[in-house]
């Protein structure tokens, strides 16, 4: 958590000016951490993050849809098993959604075929990607992006069983908003209500404001009654990029956050200048999605692995996934735009 310094006191006050000044500086820096500390990595809902798996769960195979890659996978827990919705990649980079079940949340089987492909004019070509599965009664809400080779979309879709989707359309156009000024992606929906409103955090683009030619891809935050027609809480990014650190470059939500009586804990990807991603969380208030509490200064996890390193996109870990299990979290996450790998920490 960065907090703002003030601006120095006047050489000209008195001793007694200074001495008081320093006295209230000191306690108000005081009564902000003493605000933050419910946000605290103390209060997480779960510890420490290891590899449950060292070698993928999911790779590429065959020579069609899911050739190229297999990875950044929403998983659920669904009908006594989890079932995972993985981005799948062909040889010509169009990508489809993919099905897989498990009984023990490591070893998943597939269905042959896709279960939701380009189709629609926003989709065609590049596909429909990187999967994020809320459920509201019982029908499952779906946000993926879609891409048609020029613009990335974020869209929706729901489903009752997993397997057969009625799209919804795009729900965030690109190049429009408050502040974005590219794509749209990576919807993750708050899973309850919060005065009255649907809420998710997103993936847009802004200039930099700090002079380089490139884009940054910040995060921001928009309301809804129904979950179709979304509205932006926000004038400018709700997370903004962190130059010179882990995440300067790009600032993404991963799966969708857990709700704890400390606040909203959103884990979520960041890359830096080198493009090296990795994933880490922060925690917003529980009454007010808007109000930043905690935000970690160092990742929960990072490339390791060999296949996490060398990819179609190399140096990536990106989570998407995450199921609680008995007295655990289970991850799941892509490794180098290839592969689907398993991480797990304990619950607090």
């Amino acid at each position: 958590m960065i907090i703002n310094r003030r601006n120095s006191a006047s050489r000209h006050l008195e001793r007694s000016e200074k001495s008081l000044f320093a006295l209230s500086s000191l306690i108000l820096i005081a009564s902000v951490w003493t605000l933050a500390l419910p946000a605290s990595t103390a209060d997480l809902p779960f510890g420490p993050w290891t590899r449950a798996a060292n070698e993928p769960i999911l790779s590429p195979q065959g020579s069609t849809w899911e050739s190229a890659g297999t990875f950044n996978p929403a998983v659920v827990f669904h009908n006594s098993k989890f079932v995972m919705l993985y981005r799948a990649q062909d040889a010509s980079g169009t990508s489809r959604l993919g099905y897989a079940e498990s009984t023990d949340g490591l070893h998943f089987i597939r269905r042959h075929d896709p279960v939701l492909s380009p189709e629609a004019d926003y989709e065609k070509d590049g596909g429909v990607e990187d999967p994020r599965l809320q459920k509201f009664g019982d029908t499952y809400y779906l946000t993926y992006t879609g891409y048609n080779k020029k613009d990335a979309q974020l869209c929706l879709a729901t489903s009752r069983d997993l397997i057969h989707w009625d799209r919804k359309g795009v729900i965030l156009p690109s190049y429009k908003g408050n502040w974005n000024k590219g794509w749209t992606k990576s919807g993750a929906i708050v899973p309850e209500k919060i005065d009255g409103k649907y809420w998710m955090y997103w993936l847009g683009t802004a200039p930099s404001e700090t002079g380089e030619t490139y884009k940054t891809d910040q995060m921001g935050l928009s309301w809804s009654t129904d979950l179709l027609h979304w509205t932006e809480a926000t004038a400018t990014p709700i997370l903004p990029r962190r130059p010179g650190m882990f995440d300067s470059r790009v600032v993404e939500p991963g799966p969708p956050p857990i709700l704890t009586d400390g606040g909203i804990v959103l884990i979520y990807n960041g890359a830096d200048d080198q493009l090296v991603y990795r994933t880490t969380v922060a925690v917003f208030d529980r009454r007010d999605p808007r109000k930043l509490l905690y935000r970690s200064d160092a990742p929960l996890f990072a490339p390791e692995k060999p296949w996490e390193k060398v990819g179609q996109v190399p140096n990536v870990v990106f989570v998407e996934g995450m199921v609680r299990q008995g007295n655990r979290w289970l991850f799941y996450y892509g490794g180098a735009d290839k592969f689907v790998g398993l991480a797990e920490a304990s619950m607090k």
